[in-house]
């Protein structure tokens, strides 16, 4: 790790510097603490390369790495689009995402949002860390769009002798809290100038309609928000713009929160909190240089206690299933992964401890594709999270908390679940 300012290199000298790199790392050579290199190795003997996820995929730097070095373990959270799959790239990620999602070399960690940067700093001890950021202004650069497990990562390479590499890339927006890193955190860099990856807009049907509907009658004005991305909260998210004074306190938000600000609905006087953003070039160019907008490191963002701080926190999550015991499963679909547990149990125990703070899950009744009801008479897979304050579907609200079991039951069949499951969801119950 040096000290200055980060070399600048081309796409094919930063292949042949991380492959000498970690020749040297396997070695021994590279630094104080062998032990952790060793660790690191892991069962495979691959070394292991953490990288920007989301829609900040540092895709120039990672293809360049990967023609360099045959075999790898490769560490995203949540990855989309563009990343090295093949032979010998073993991925791995407590939450997977579509890049990742069926690969049958996929290493899946089961961890909560909030422990993953401590994965880091023991199993998981990374050789080399890809982030795509900002250019450099006065001697730093931003992580832009993508904060989350990052700065634990750069910080537990740095303390193990690894590389910090960065993709610096002139449309990056230049975002302020914890994004920030001193240019001497960089090992090598390449410049590029591409656009940012966008998810794809989802047209929000009805019956998610209806959900975003229900969600937000239960959220008053001035509660502090989170909520993730998707077509349930994107609805939820149109249906608060009557709304005054609401707050932000969030992994993630997307375009939805823009469109509150437009309408007036954000309380004026403090601060958007998130650890990444993924949306629209609208969005991005909005957050970049935007005093307002705060992107933290998990530790903070997914914190339960910094959680049940915030005013009427009220959480906003979705799920594959709920059973009539008000578990969640969403994470695994007939016993395989999906995603993972992500940041729902912290935002959820955050939320239930906050003054007038709630916890709620929103779904749809049935899934459409497999001709099924999403509320089950008990689950099968891991639980993501339980002891929540409210279920909403498109159909009606169960309210669960301070209810016994049977009580809560009832609420999940008569109110949210399908009316085609109703009868065999009581019979579960009686039987």
């Amino acid at each position: 790790m040096t000290n200055t300012a980060p070399q600048r290199v081309t796409a094919d000298a930063l292949g042949s510097l991380v492959a000498s790199a970690l020749r040297h790392r396997a070695d021994g050579a590279s630094g104080p603490d062998p032990a952790a290199s060793a660790a690191s190795a892991g069962p495979e003997g691959s070394p292991l390369v953490v990288a920007s996820g989301n829609c900040a995929t540092p895709s120039v730097a990672l293809r360049a790495i990967d023609a360099a070095v045959a075999s790898y373990r490769l560490f995203v959270l949540n990855a989309h689009g563009d990343i090295p799959r093949r032979a010998g790239v073993i991925p791995t990620t407590p939450f997977v995402g579509p890049a990742m999602r069926g690969d049958p070399a996929l290493r899946y960690l089961p961890c909560r949002l909030s422990l993953v940067p401590r994965l880091f700093s023991g199993p998981c001890r990374p050789d080399v860390v890809v982030v795509h950021t900002s250019v450099p202004v006065d001697g730093r650069v931003s992580l832009g769009t993508e904060v989350n497990i990052l700065p634990a990562a750069v910080e537990a390479a740095r303390a193990g002798g690894g590389l910090v590499v960065a993709q610096m890339n002139r449309r990056m927006p230049y975002t302020h809290g914890d994004a920030e890193l001193p240019v001497e955190a960089i090992d090598a860099a390449i410049e590029v100038d591409l656009p940012l990856a966008s998810p794809t807009p989802r047209p929000v049907d009805a019956g998610r309609a209806a959900i975003g509907e229900r969600v937000a009658a239960l959220v008053p004005d001035g509660a502090t928000l989170q909520l993730g991305i998707g077509a349930v909260p994107d609805a939820t998210l149109a249906a608060l713009s009557g709304r005054r004074g609401l707050r932000i306190w969030t992994e993630t938000f997307s375009d939805g929160v823009l469109d509150l600000e437009h309408a007036g609905a954000l309380d004026a006087d403090s601060a958007l909190t998130t650890s990444f953003v993924l949306g629209s070039a609208e969005l991005y160019r909005w957050i970049d240089r935007n005093p307002r907008v705060r992107l933290l490191r998990t530790e903070t963002v997914n914190n339960p206690a910094e959680i049940a701080r915030q005013r009427t926190m009220t959480s906003v999550n979705t799920a594959l299933q709920v059973d009539l015991r008000a578990q969640t499963n969403a994470s695994h679909v007939h016993g395989r992964i999906w995603s993972g547990f992500g940041g729902q149990p912290d935002f959820v125990a955050g939320a239930l401890h906050a003054p007038d703070g709630h916890a709620i899950i929103a779904l749809p009744s049935w899934h459409a594709k497999s001709g099924t009801s999403t509320i089950v008479p008990a689950i099968t897979e891991p639980t993501t999270s339980f002891q929540h304050s409210y279920v909403v579907s498109e159909h009606g609200t169960a309210e669960l908390w301070g209810r016994s079991q049977r009580d809560q039951a009832d609420a999940l069949i008569h109110a949210v679940a399908d009316p085609r499951a109703r009868e065999e969801l009581t019979a579960a119950l009686t039987g």
